[in-house]
């Protein structure tokens, strides 16, 4: 077990998890870590696809770290809280005949499936490709003439995973007897987290499109890219007019900051070649060292840029403890991204209305902006949390847009579709935290709080007087999350961070994309919606403990997240000795997969043949069915030569195609495909709409407007949408007088 000491706080919990995919692996991962007991059925290996890191059999080991294997007999159903069952209709319905058969009341089963099985895709054939496909992502990343880039690995059913782990978690809260009978997640609408707001911003504004403008190119961050140094690479991303100042003056280029087309990030990507000359043979003088420290110094997010490989050894994440040993491997995988210290006072939340949801009765003071914390405190607010969102006139949420004040027209910062998603299901106050009236109406809100989470940068809060040994005298027994991007210890806790930073430093930026291409972003941001997941995963693990752990102090590392995403690649890197090799869209450890292009301007088709019968049925479509299925055998030059082959079939076949139509008869092939979706076209998707996953609400200056819906479901039925994002400070009169009774 690799969860630090003391971090215990499920040991209450036991858990049968079900032979599935790596998402409900994963989550079974994720109970054993935080100390469930947790019964795995059937085989200890990656049922769907081979991994990067499975030729040594290291990420399999590390998925089924810390539990018990044993069969799924009567006995172990009776006794479970929790059956994890997946990824397909068949197994869930296999799981809820073993429950039924185990007699009442029996345990509440967790349903992981790739897909929702009320829609159009219900009965897909899913794997990773085939959700970055579906989900936006890969539309974005890759060089403008194409293809997209299927990023490597198992992302899709990680975020998965960690999405099902906390629904599971907030399921079990109530007792026995009040607890949903079945928890509803998928693969694609977990994964959809990272382009949500893309897709909300363009059923806003139909005008808006997303586009695939080059490597490490993402609207609207200029620079925010990979630049070689003396001795490796470097991470620099620079978003505020101050940063770019700064940057200017660091590599000897004052003059640069005063040119009207490089002033704001969106004018410097549109010269983002004329950008580059400026920062590449600067950077390249000196070592990642010495440019990280003057980042540090001048607030300035520059991280070096790790190989997968040397993560385990670098001295902050060992300071952090952020990896542990496989026994019988060479390699060091991820631990948990978060860190519990537990303070002993023990208190249960005023339990809610019923039909509030499982958190009901919590109350929340949201601390956080952008979009990391955000989305936290949106997930708890789905499960039934009261969360309380502080901002303030000067320091309003980032996402409403950066200038402090938008005169009399306060309207463009309540238009933010961005802003207006991910802060749904709160009340807001305005409150500042630099006088001293903001200040006690913010120690009330603590008082009154079972939980406080911020995102601000490493000792913020605390300098502002609401530090950790103040939130415990106001309200022992809280639960205070803190998420700085390196976490809150460690030489690197005091980095300035944005979510390009978390991926620049997480090793993933050389792990995916062309060989010949500079360690390349798959995002924007990546990092700040998976820490998201993450800070609400850590926050109800916390709650279930805190009857008999007391309270937690949490300290969270974003960076640490994607250390869970990437964990194949670190363990596999580890084991083949060193840097693994870039494939673009192919997967040599896995079969058979490519991208290309279909009928239409910019239109892809993903195909994913990983397994013999996909194969089977790709050669039945094509017209070449002994070729295909025979795919797998042969030496690596023959296996490349008839990869190039059927690739070029498959080109043929679907250019004169709608890539719609064609991943569907693919899929009815047995074929794991699907079209190359850009985030501007997830809000007219057939699936997504007849699943519901984009709702409308009612909001003062947006009007009706859509947003992005909880991807979890209970006994059947959506957390209902309680109330739009607040406008800024729209509740401050109804809550402080509730906030001021705990004062």
């Amino acid at each position: 077990m690799d969860a630090p000491p003391g971090a215990a706080p499920l040991s209450h919990l036991r858990v049968l998890e079900l032979p599935g995919g790596v998402a409900t692996r994963y989550c079974g991962r994720l109970f054993a870590q935080l100390g469930a007991t947790v019964l795995a059925a059937g085989p200890g290996r990656d049922t769907e696809s081979a991994s990067i890191a499975e030729a040594g059999g290291g990420y399999a080991q590390w998925l089924d770290a810390g539990k018990q294997r044993g069969p799924a007999s009567g006995r172990a159903v009776a006794e479970a809280d929790l059956v994890i069952a997946g990824q397909d209709e068949d197994a869930v319905a296999a799981a809820r005949d073993l429950i039924t058969a185990a007699g009442s009341p029996g345990p509440s089963l967790l349903a992981v499936r790739w897909f929702d099985p009320r829609g159009p895709y219900g009965r897909w054939h899913g794997c990773d490709e085939v959700i970055l496909a579906l989900s936006g992502l890969a539309y974005g990343f890759g060089l403008p003439q194409g293809p997209p880039m299927l990023a490597r690995g198992h992302a899709p059913q990680v975020v998965a995973g960690v999405t099902a782990f906390t629904a599971g978690v907030a399921a079990l809260l109530p007792a026995p007897g009040h607890r949903p009978a079945e928890v509803e997640v998928n693969v694609l609408e977990s994964f959809l987290c990272l382009s949500e707001t893309g897709a909300v911003a363009a059923l806003a504004d139909p005008g808006l499109r997303s586009a695939r403008l080059g490597v490490n190119r993402f609207n609207p961050t200029y620079p925010c890219s990979s630049y070689r140094s003396r001795d490796g690479w470097v991470g620099v991303t620079c978003l505020t007019p101050a940063q770019w100042r700064s940057l200017c003056q660091l590599i000897g280029h004052p003059e640069a900051s005063s040119k009207p087309e490089l002033a704001t990030a969106l004018s410097r990507l549109r010269h983002a070649e004329e950008v580059d000359a400026l920062l590449a043979p600067a950077l390249a003088r000196r070592t990642s060292a010495e440019w990280v420290a003057d980042g540090l110094a001048g607030r300035i997010p520059i991280v070096a840029m790790p190989q997968p490989h040397e993560l385990p050894e670098q001295e902050h994440w060992r300071q952090r403890g952020s990896f542990a040993p496989l026994p019988g491997t060479s390699a060091a995988g991820p631990t948990l991204p978060f860190r519990y210290v537990h303070d002993g006072v023990t208190r249960r939340a005023d339990p809610g209305p019923p039909a509030s949801g499982p958190l009901g009765g919590v109350r929340v003071a949201d601390f956080t902006m952008g979009w990391a914390g955000p989305l936290a405190t949106r997930m708890l607010a789905d499960l039934g949390a009261d969360v309380i969102k502080v901002e303030s006139e000067t320091h309003p949420d980032w996402w409403r847009g950066w200038e402090a004040s938008e005169g009399a027209d306060s309207s463009r910062r309540e238009l933010r579709p961005n802003f207006n998603t991910v802060n749904r299901g709160k009340r807001g106050v305005s409150l500042d935290l630099t006088t001293e009236p903001g200040l006690a109406a913010a120690r009330a809100l603590v008082a009154g709080a079972d939980v406080v989470i911020e995102n601000f940068a490493a000792g913020v809060l605390a300098k502002l007087g609401l530090g950790l040994d103040v939130q415990l005298k106001l309200s022992p027994g809280v639960v205070s999350l803190a998420m700085p991007a390196f976490g809150s210890s460690g030489p690197l806790a005091g980095t300035r961070a944005y979510g390009s930073t978390v991926e620049q430093a997480s090793g993933l930026p050389f792990v995916n994309g062309e060989e010949t291409w500079p360690p390349s972003l798959q995002h924007v941001a990546f990092g700040d919606p998976v820490a998201g997941l993450y800070a609400a995963a850590a926050i109800a693990a916390a709650l279930s403990g805190r009857d008999r752990l007391g309270g937690t102090a949490v300290d969270l590392s974003q960076v640490a997240c994607l250390f869970e995403l990437g964990a194949d690649a670190i363990i596999g890197a580890q084991l083949t000795g060193g840097k693994l090799p870039r494939t673009g869209n192919r997967r040599p450890e896995a079969g058979w997969f490519c991208v290309v292009p279909a009928a239409g301007p910019d239109a892809w088709l993903a195909v994913a043949a990983g397994s013999a019968s996909a194969r089977r049925g790709l050669g039945q479509v094509l017209g070449r069915a002994g070729e295909s299925a025979d795919l797998a055998g042969g030496t690596a030059a023959e296996q490349a030569r008839q990869a190039a082959e059927i690739e070029a079939a498959v080109a043929d076949w679907a250019r004169g195609r709608p890539a719609a139509e064609a991943a569907a008869r693919l899929q009815a092939a047995g074929v794991p495909a699907a079209p190359v979706l850009p985030a501007h076209a997830l809000g007219a998707d057939p699936h997504l709409a007849a699943t519901g996953v984009w709702p409308t609400m009612e909001r003062e200056y947006a009007g009706r407007h859509s947003v992005g819906a909880a991807a979890f479901r209970f006994d059947g039925r959506r957390p209902p949408l309680s109330r739009p994002a607040p406008t800024l400070g729209q509740h401050t009169a109804e809550v402080l007088p509730e906030r001021e009774k705990h004062a």
